[in-house]
């Protein structure tokens, strides 16, 4: 074999290697996770432009209700705040100044309370935090079993009456059944604490996540917790009530429609037995819509319910959010915006990977 032809061999050889040779790629679900957080980030920006906007469209003046008529009225303590504030600059500078601020931790002063709002923020979280986990971990459990005691019961008396209570769930108006459990299960029978987080005979625990049940138990103050919880029982249940409805229709719709499909009916003729069948094939393919519904309905749980809160004198985020949007609290209504805001970012983060987590064929959309 002439040297020519050796090398063009060799070159034949080499190619066919490097086409062979397969390219090192990350994995699916890697992959689909760092597009979400990319996805994720964006939004935050877009979360702090709308935040922004919206604040500086409102009508009423920033400066009056910072300082007060009497002070407004005097211009050099007017150019003086503004000046302080950055609000003579223009509007584009004055969004990168909070976006700059906003990425540092820092969402400016309270016009009311004379504190940082991020402080504020920190210590009303907690307890609307608390509640909502407690009240979804409720409805999750009552909805999901009983929404798919109602698809495996279809068209039954039991089927009726799962369906007429979810009914009753999503129509009551929540603020009227908190006002009727704080009257018939407070006041009148004594069978719950009506208010607040803690009997006012107890000291709230050390701090250390902000959650007085979480808090009791970590530092081994078990009276304190079961305290906590029980204050706890009766605006959650009246929460839990309008998501377990929510839960228990679309988790009996979904299930339906997982059970009519051909792979459950191949299931069964194998003779698989039925609670195999509805754990393993039936709530993991129907999981997947309702994940969003929870999802959605945390979401909502955690950034603020105002009325519930307000009934049961539980100082959280929602009665935060009031007080700033009654008293005209710009740097505090900003604030509550942009929590509100990452808190659905991450949530739905959460629920992407999940979705990518249960079904394997969102990966590689």
């Amino acid at each position: 074999m002439s040297r020519k032809s050796a090398d063009i061999t060799a070159g034949a050889v080499a190619d066919k290697d490097s086409v062979a040779a397969p390219r090192r790629t990350l994995p699916p679900l890697l992959r689909y996770i760092i597009v979400r957080a990319g996805v994720s980030v964006l939004l935050l920006f877009g979360v702090t432009i709308v935040t922004f906007t919206l604040t500086n469209l409102v009508p009423a003046d920033p400066v009056q209700a910072a300082l007060g008529e009497r002070a407004a009225a005097d211009p050099e303590i007017v150019a003086k705040f503004r000046a302080e504030m950055g609000l003579d600059k223009p509007l584009i500078v004055q969004y990168f100044t909070y976006l700059y601020n906003v990425f540092h931790g820092d969402l400016g002063v309270s016009n009311q309370t004379r504190e940082p709002v991020a402080q504020g923020l920190l210590q009303a979280f907690p307890a609307t935090a608390e509640l909502a986990l407690v009240a979804m971990t409720f409805a999750i459990i009552a909805g999901l079993a009983l929404g798919a005691r109602a698809a495996v019961k279809r068209n039954q008396i039991e089927d009726q009456a799962i369906r007429v209570l979810s009914l009753i769930g999503l129509s009551v108006p929540t603020f009227w059944l908190a006002l009727i459990a704080y009257y018939f299960l407070f006041y009148r029978a004594r069978l719950l604490p009506g208010s607040g987080r803690l009997a006012p005979s107890l000291t709230p625990p050390p701090q250390i996540t902000g959650m007085y049940v979480v808090d009791g138990v970590l530092s081994g103050n078990f009276a304190v917790a079961f305290d906590a919880f029980q204050h706890l029982l009766l605006p959650a249940s009246v929460l839990a009530l309008f998501t377990l409805g929510l839960l228990t229709r679309f988790t009996r719709s979904s299930v339906l429609e997982v059970l009519d499909m051909d792979y459950i009916k191949a299931a069964r003729a194998k003779g698989l037995p039925p609670r195999t069948i509805m754990m393993g094939y039936v709530m993991r393919g129907a999981l997947v819509p309702i994940i969003t519904i929870i999802g959605l309905a945390f979401g909502s749980l955690l950034s603020g319910t105002v009325l519930v809160e307000k009934i049961f004198a539980w100082h959280g985020l929602g009665e935060y959010a009031f007080l700033a949007a009654t008293k005209l609290d710009l740097p505090a209504v900003m604030g509550v915006g942009l929590t509100v805001g990452m808190i659905y970012i991450g949530i739905n983060f959460i629920v992407d990977i999940l979705y990518g987590v249960i079904d394997p064929r969102v990966r590689v959309k």
